[in-house]
């Protein structure tokens, strides 16, 4: 090996800003009623593509926000971390055949305003490159309505998992710049009621493919070879 190539060090905290796009789909079910009716809907959805449920719709849009983290370069090639992120959402969708089928069509639609995550890293570190996966908690907050009876709708803070991968460069000094895909799948809650007695579960998923720059508060890039 060449006396001038650097050893590129892993190792410290950093901070930066992370955005990109999401694509996904959201649900929205009563879990209280089973009727005849709604049983069709469910069948026609089917049919359509929608899937279960009593309002099925694709979502998409965008994020930006902020992550800090923490690696540990155990070995040349291995290193493992944490990391967390915070970012405001627009990931939203509608459509107009949600509920039960009573002759009109009824509407109804959910967003993602924010999401964060908090997320192990382990990855395989080939000089200034480093290639990782990842995976851990999520938290979205999803707004979400319906055109059933009085317009009901509400808000609230959806939580599961995600995982994913990605790559990492660092380039001058202790700046580096990453590309990574995330699948964030934050479950089935009550959102808001269609009656006061029954309640809408709303499920969120999406896939998110984003771009970041950090920079790490560790040691400088060091030539020992």
């Amino acid at each position: 090996m060449s006396r001038n190539t650097p050893v590129y060090n892993w190792t410290g905290g950093y901070v930066g800003i992370v955005g990109g796009y999401g694509w996904g789909k959201s649900s929205q079910y009563d879990p209280e009623v089973e009727t005849v009716a709604e049983e069709i809907l469910e069948m026609t959805d089917q049919v359509h593509g929608h899937g279960h449920g009593h309002g099925n719709c694709r979502v998409s849009g965008g994020t930006i926000g902020a992550t800090a983290g923490y690696n540990v370069q155990f070995s040349p090639s291995g290193l493992f971390g944490i990391e967390a992120d915070a970012s405001w959402a627009n990931i939203r969708g509608s459509q107009t055949d949600c509920g039960v089928p009573v002759g009109t069509n009824n509407g109804c639609g959910s967003k993602l305003t924010a999401l964060e995550t908090v997320r192990g890293r382990l990855g395989y570190v080939a000089g200034n490159y480093l290639i990782y996966g990842t995976g851990g908690l999520a938290v979205g907050s999803v707004n979400a309505y319906s055109n059933i009876g009085g317009n009901p709708s509400g808000s609230g803070t959806n939580m599961g998992w995600t995982a994913g991968a990605g790559v990492e460069a660092q380039f001058a000094g202790n700046w580096s710049v990453k590309l990574e895909y995330l699948y964030v799948d934050l479950g089935k809650h009550n959102i808001y009621y269609v009656e006061p007695t029954i309640p809408e579960q709303v499920g969120f998923t999406a896939n998110l493919i984003r771009v970041g720059v950090n920079y790490r508060f560790g040691g400088p890039v060091v030539a020992k070879y």
